[in-house]
């Protein structure tokens, strides 16, 4: 009696174990693996420039001001791309189309925590800037902006996607506009006018994509010029109207002060040349925040221009990689999720790199996956983990890098 209970307890125990396997090949096997690789490539890149930043100790050669920088900070680094990570090989099993649904939670709770730094609680994420981004919880800051992304691409697909059969109906678009001009409005209201473009850049891109009529674009052409003066006069300070000539025609309106620190960037980027310096030990410019908005000069620099364009081509690849996935979803939602993260990360690193060479204003925004900071890299790789989810739980086929299944 004994002895056969003991074979069924074995037997039991081996079907489990079998069990157990099963499942995590099942699961390794339907996983975006090639994006998870891009997405861990770029964040080790992340964590060795912020570790060399901190063995350079960078000081300015005018004022004497340490970049501020310690061992904390690539170790914070790290950590958030770890919890981004692990988030995202979580929520690549979770099914979106569920998840979605719940926005009536994850909105408004984005939209609160936004909505906190215009309390006391509120502060700027650099001394002197002049925007007002960030809320400081149990002695860590936090930007809710860099997460009302994610709750925004999430919502607006899912509202896309329950409106489809009316899609170009006037109310629905005008629901579509209010949805829109919500987030946006509330980081305009911050000053973090980077951020609101990368709202307005992930609307516009998911409106297209869940194809809006072209009554409605030629509206929107004809209004732009109307609301471009309403901006212009009623709403930029003098500071960000210079900042923007300065770059149209730097010979008239730029000054010093408004392009010192693309001015540096520039050199400090030209200075790397081909090869760059090296990582480690060699003769620096100075770039204030270089660990930050201006993280790119700092590649120019230390790796010079075949690190420049590595890193281009790496983060190439995962906006290609997420436009192929969005190509395989199963559902328009899928569709809408990952074309609002691909118009994320796209046009943030454009306006970033554009920023660090001197074709786009400076106006304060992160490098994805690269800049220092806790909020950029989780809501980055956060992204990530619902462009997986639409992989796995969707598509026959992949256009982009893989065989048809």
């Amino acid at each position: 009696m004994c002895y056969t209970h003991f074979i069924c307890i074995l037997r039991g125990g081996e079907r489990t174990v079998k069990k157990i396997f099963s499942l995590i090949w099942q699961y390794l096997r339907r996983l975006d693996k090639l994006l998870m690789l891009f997405t861990l490539a770029i964040c080790g890149f992340s964590v060795l420039l912020l570790y060399s930043l901190v063995q350079n100790n960078m000081i300015s050669p005018i004022t004497s001001v340490d970049v501020a920088l310690d061992y904390t900070d690539y170790r914070n680094q790290a950590f958030a791309a770890l919890l981004g990570i692990g988030f995202s090989l979580v929520a690549a099993a979770w099914d979106y189309r569920k998840f979605s649904k719940l926005w009536f939670i994850y909105l408004p709770l984005m939209v609160g925590l936004t909505c906190l730094t215009f309390t006391s609680l509120g502060e700027s994420g650099l001394d002197g800037a002049d925007d007002r981004a960030w809320i400081s919880l149990g002695g860590f800051s936090l930007q809710p902006a860099e997460f009302l992304k994610l709750a925004f691409i999430l919502s607006f697909a899912y509202h896309c996607h329950k409106t489809k059969e009316i899609f170009n109906n006037p109310l629905n678009i005008l629901a579509l506009f209010v949805h829109g001009a919500i987030p946006i409005g509330l980081v305009m209201l911050q000053g973090d006018d980077g951020t609101a473009v990368v709202f307005a850049a992930i609307f516009v891109a998911m409106i297209f994509a869940a194809g809006i009529g072209w009554q409605y674009i030629l509206g929107a052409g004809v209004l732009s010029p109307i609301a471009v003066y309403v901006l212009w006069n009623y709403y930029l300070q003098d500071v960000h109207k210079n900042r923007i000539l300065a770059i149209i025609n730097p010979a008239k309106y730029a000054t010093a002060d408004m392009l010192y620190q693309t001015n540096l960037s520039k050199i400090a980027l030209g200075s790397g040349q081909v090869r760059g310096k090296g990582l480690f030990g060699g003769d620096y410019t100075y770039v204030p925040v270089c660990h930050n908005d201006f993280i790119f000069s700092y590649v120019g620099q230390t790796l010079g221009f075949i690190g420049c364009l590595g890193l281009i081509i790496l983060l190439g690849l995962i906006c290609l990689r997420i436009l192929g996935n969005s190509l395989r979803s199963a559902d328009p939602l899928g569709k809408y999720i990952c074309v609002g993260v691909f118009a994320y990360i796209f046009s943030q690193s454009v306006l970033n790199i554009g920023m660090v060479i001197g074709l786009t204003p400076v106006i304060g925004i992160t490098l994805p996956f690269v800049s220092a900071g806790g909020s950029s890299m989780l809501s980055a790789t956060a992204s990530i983990g619902l462009v997986m989810s639409v992989y796995y739980h969707s598509a026959k086929f992949d256009t982009m890098f893989s065989k048809k299944k």
